[in-house]
């Protein structure tokens, strides 16, 4: 007897889609000078227009790592969201980068997502760096951001998630995994193995944009901004440069890796309480 196999329309979509052209910026910031950051991240993505699908910037990329919110602060009405949403319009890419922003009272140091159809996406960083006391000035996120672009599915996080493989777990079958950082040359050896691992076991593309320099504080920052293939491989790596580059990711490396190791399938389920 034959039987007629269901087949998933989004499944046939997702193996012909077109691969992805991924921009990382590692840039020094101007401690706590917004006007000076985006004037330097405007020069810089201006020869993107029309080359990249999608630009990524560092951790609170128009401040530095600034523990003092209330002078640095912005509203999702301010400049800095309306400079991405503009820069995403001009640039036909996406931009991702985060933010400080004040909301209902509160302080979050927030991922945006702005897309050149104007559609503006956010993500509250969860993992709230105690050993700059981060969590006495900003309040954590409690949700994850599951984007799509150009048919791939993106999951955007901040820094200190890197650390935590639970909240970052695979579970929404995304294919690239972000992380933008401030992440301090002291641990650069952390975010150089955190990163592979997190590409491995969630068989996703792992993409870390972080800064180089001085920030205010004195700390020094390294960049090794990169990108990782789902095999744990390293594709591009900014070194410690003031560097701009464009990768282009494979999906059909993706769907191979995911074909002939098929391990996603038996990972563990679980319930978060956050």
């Amino acid at each position: 007897m034959l039987r007629k196999i269901a087949r998933n329309p989004q499944s046939r979509r997702r193996k012909t889609m077109q691969d992805l052209r991924i921009t990382l910026i590692q840039s020094n910031l101007v401690w706590e000078d917004r006007d000076a950051n985006l004037n330097h991240f405007t020069n810089k993505i201006k020869p993107l227009k029309g080359n990249t699908d999608l630009i990524v910037l560092p951790e609170m990329f128009t401040t530095g790592f600034s523990m003092n919110p209330a002078p640095n602060a912005e509203t999702m009405q301010g400049k800095s969201v309306a400079w991405m949403a503009q820069t995403a319009a001009e640039t036909g890419a996406c931009i991702a980068g985060s933010l400080i922003i004040e909301e209902a009272g509160n302080y979050y140091n927030r991922l945006i997502w702005a897309s050149p159809q104007g559609e503006i996406l956010q993500y509250n960083k969860r993992h709230l760096f105690t050993m700059a006391g981060e969590e006495k000035v900003y309040t954590a996120g409690a949700e994850k951001l599951i984007t799509t672009l150009h048919g791939w599915r993106i999951c955007p996080m901040i820094c200190y998630d890197l650390r935590f493989p639970v909240w970052v777990r695979n579970t929404e079958e995304y294919d690239v995994l972000i992380f933008v950082a401030n992440w301090p040359a002291a641990r650069a050896q952390h975010w150089q193995k955190l990163l592979p691992a997190r590409a491995i076991e969630n068989q996703c593309y792992a993409i870390g944009v972080n800064r180089i320099g001085i920030d205010g504080t004195e700390k020094p920052y390294q960049g090794d901004s990169q990108i990782i293939n789902p095999m744990g491989e390293e594709i591009l790596n900014l070194a410690a440069a003031d560097d701009t580059a464009t990768a282009t990711l494979s999906y059909e490396a993706l769907t191979k890796t995911r074909r002939y190791m098929p391990f996603l399938k038996d990972r563990d389920g679980f319930s978060m309480i956050v």
